[in-house]
């Protein structure tokens, strides 16, 4: 494969990993790597970064595909030369071999990438990574090389080589445990990568960087969010939820200028003999909408109800009054469990535990819409703005379409959040076409869309 279509299939591998990457800057990138030294491949790393890459979180999954596509070595020129003081890395015993690790992580080798250890990470993953994968079949995987070594047992052995007898606790330890554990860290990955770059020559990089490069956080799911998912998540719903709060402030319609102002009118006629050829209007006061979330907690869409409810936390801060309400198959009010101060995980947990959500279990929108009226209806006013979050599925219930209508009718702007593919949407017992009738429903699987609705409104 050329330069040039190397270059044009990592651009296409960026873009099915979720980056925004233009035309533009495809060309951009071409035009930078035709004035660096190719030889050296660093340089070419932060060139194609330059161009490419717009936002840290891009950063892990173009690295990931950058030593795909652009790999350090080929083949198995992975050996170590033999040592001086012992024998190589291919035939030492693994107490020697664990030692020479311990080594690296201790001197600093290990985090600065030192070419030494990089080979000897190389010759670990030539001698313990390719493990039997079926009926005459092999494969490469970190774990047989992890094992073998067990890194995260070396801790105590390298704290007491670095600490030399100071005392244990203090200040000093803490900064080497960070120390070595980065390290440590930096032995995993490079072991990672070096196995991805092995199963790529034997399976093609295309199938592996499907399989090996993570969604950047705006890509990820909402419907298969991890709890590790939701710490990024965390950072980036903050700026959302104040840019929803800015949106929904808005009066989409005619006479932003607020109302005549009289007395300034009449006083401002005098200098004209009376006629008003002024007309002062009086200015508009701050409006800073309420907030009623509505939000489906069955099993589901329990990941996307996290995520909302992480959402709901955000924007508590941004609006005069939010109020949260979840259910399954009825209803109950959950702001108490966000209060400020109260951490978004165990509020979450004491959700699950003690809110009045369910009977039997299973969705029934229908059910929750009429309980919600019934219990909640004065929640909804002309300043209330009514976020809806759900996938519109109710088990073949009655929908309550008239109940609904009644609710969006009362607030000021009411929307619906469905976190299924529109491809879905009325397969099955969803209902989405019938509510989406009735209260704007938009497609919003990802951080993505979520923008790209604030964006719209």
């Amino acid at each position: 494969m050329g330069l040039l279509e190397r270059h044009a299939a990592f651009v296409r591998a960026l873009r099915a990993a979720g980056m925004p990457v233009s035309v533009a800057e495809g060309l951009d990138a071409a035009r930078a790597i035709g004035v660096v030294d190719l030889a050296e491949r660093e340089t070419l790393r932060e060139a194609y970064a330059a161009t490419l890459v717009k936002r840290p979180a891009h950063r892990p999954a173009f690295d990931a595909l950058f030593d795909l596509w652009f790999p350090p070595v080929t083949g198995a020129a992975s050996a170590v030369p033999p040592r001086e003081d012992g024998p190589d890395a291919a035939s030492a015993d693994v107490p020697e071999l664990r030692r020479r690790l311990a080594g690296f992580v201790v001197d600093g080798a290990a985090a600065a990438g030192d070419p030494e250890f990089t080979r000897f990470v190389r010759a670990m993953v030539e001698r313990f990574g390719r493990q039997p994968a079926g009926p005459g079949r092999q494969a490469w995987f970190s774990y047989s090389v992890l094992r073998a070594l067990s890194p995260g047992t070396l801790m105590a052995g390298m704290l007491g080589d670095v600490l030399g007898g100071q005392e244990r606790g203090g200040m000093a330890e803490k900064v080497a445990r960070r120390r070595l554990e980065d390290g440590l860290a930096a032995f995993e990955d490079a072991v990672a990568s070096d196995v991805r770059r092995r199963i790529a020559e034997d399976s093609g990089i295309e199938k592996i960087a499907r399989a090996a490069v993570k969604p950047p956080p705006d890509q990820v799911d909402f419907l298969r969010v991890t709890k590790a998912d939701l710490a990024a998540l965390r950072r980036e719903v903050y700026p959302l939820a104040r840019r929803l709060a800015t949106r929904l402030t808005m009066k989409h319609k005619l006479g932003r200028r607020g109302r005549l102002d009289f007395r300034r009118t009449v006083r401002a006629s005098l200098g004209t003999g009376g006629v008003p050829l002024a007309t002062p209007m009086r200015p508009r006061r701050p409006h800073k909408p309420e907030l009623v979330v509505l939000c489906d907690a069955s099993d589901s869409v329990s990941a996307f109800s996290h995520f909302t409810l992480l959402l709901t936390y955000a924007l508590r801060e941004q609006f005069a009054k939010v109020r949260a309400f979840a259910f399954v198959d009825t209803v109950d009010e959950i702001t108490r469990f966000f209060a400020p101060g109260a951490d978004v995980v165990d509020a979450i947990t004491r959700m699950t535990r003690e809110a009045d959500i369910t009977r039997f279990g299973r969705s029934d929108y229908g059910r929750a819409f009429e309980r919600f009226a019934e219990k909640y209806g004065d929640a909804i006013g002309p300043k209330t703005s009514l976020l809806i979050l759900g996938d519109a599925r109710s088990n073949y219930q009655p929908p309550a379409l008239a109940t609904l209508k009644r609710l969006a009718g009362e607030a000021r702007h009411a929307y619906w959040l469905n976190p299924e593919p529109r491809a879905q949407w009325d397969t099955g017992d969803s209902v989405a076409t019938p509510y989406g009738g009735v209260v704007e429903m938009i497609e919003c699987r990802n951080l993505t869309q979520l923008a790209a609705f604030i964006e719209d409104l």
